[in-house]
């Protein structure tokens, strides 16, 4: 299959407002684009972007809508690539494909975006031939992630940064934890969600203590129960 197969072409336009994010996420997310409007003046002091982010935590809480956000926010592309789809038994050839990808990146200074970062750096195995492996892998990573250039930005996320090996760790200007939603931010959520429907399949009940994916399911979920309901009254009234 070709590398290049393997990426992600998702033209989603998603602007910062759209996100649901804590007050320090958001402010996180703020300077960052800061930054890169003011890359020739923070250089001329010396100063480096922050260009290397890892968004981590719970899965379905807005780290890839994130991500996408911040491309826009820069008025550049995003190439979304899934590790757990690259990584293949030779591993050689993962690092190639993956050094790929990265030289693609860099070229068209545009923003990459790693889903499933811990595919890479997760913990290794037992067998000695497979941790040789496994850290000539890691190694190939470090390299591209030290040399990568400024004006391009650099995004991974995991669920599992726990498992990450700390050396990759450290190259993360920052790292941006994702927690699942408050019940008042699920509310925010749940309100734009529905608002577009009529009132009475707004009045669902609210589920808590989930990721926004699991929301969003959970509320369409009802809400065409109610719609499905609706038009087989109507159809069995016409049929009486």
């Amino acid at each position: 299959m070709n590398i290049y197969d393997l990426i992600i072409n998702d033209k989603e336009q998603v602007s910062l407002n759209d996100l649901f994010l804590d007050h320090a996420n958001r402010n996180e997310f703020v300077q960052l684009i800061k930054e890169y409007s003011y890359i020739d003046e923070l250089n001329r002091y010396g100063l480096p972007v922050n260009n290397k982010i890892l968004l981590e935590g719970s899965s379905g809480c807005g780290k890839t809508t994130s991500a996408k956000a911040i491309a826009n926010a820069h008025g550049k592309d995003i190439l979304i690539l899934n590790l757990s789809n690259i990584v293949c038994s030779r591993i050689g050839e993962t690092s190639q494909n993956i050094k790929v990808i990265f030289d693609k990146a860099a070229k068209e200074k545009a923003v990459l975006f790693l889903d499933e970062f811990d595919q890479i750096g997760k913990a290794r195995g037992n067998d000695d031939k497979d941790v040789g492996e496994m850290r000539r892998l890691v190694n190939t990573l470090i390299q591209l992630i030290d040399y990568y250039p400024q004006n391009a930005l650099l995004l991974c996320a995991t669920n599992h940064a726990q498992i990450i090996d700390t050396a990759l760790l450290r190259r993360f200007h920052l790292r941006i934890n994702f927690k699942m939603p408050s019940p008042t931010v699920l509310d925010e959520y749940y309100y734009k969600l529905l608002s577009r429907f009529p009132e009475n399949m707004q009045n669902i009940v609210r589920k808590y203590d989930i990721s926004f994916a699991e929301a969003k399911d959970y509320a369409f979920t009802l809400v065409k129960s109610v719609l499905i309901a609706e038009l087989e009254a109507k159809t069995n009234t016409v049929e009486a």
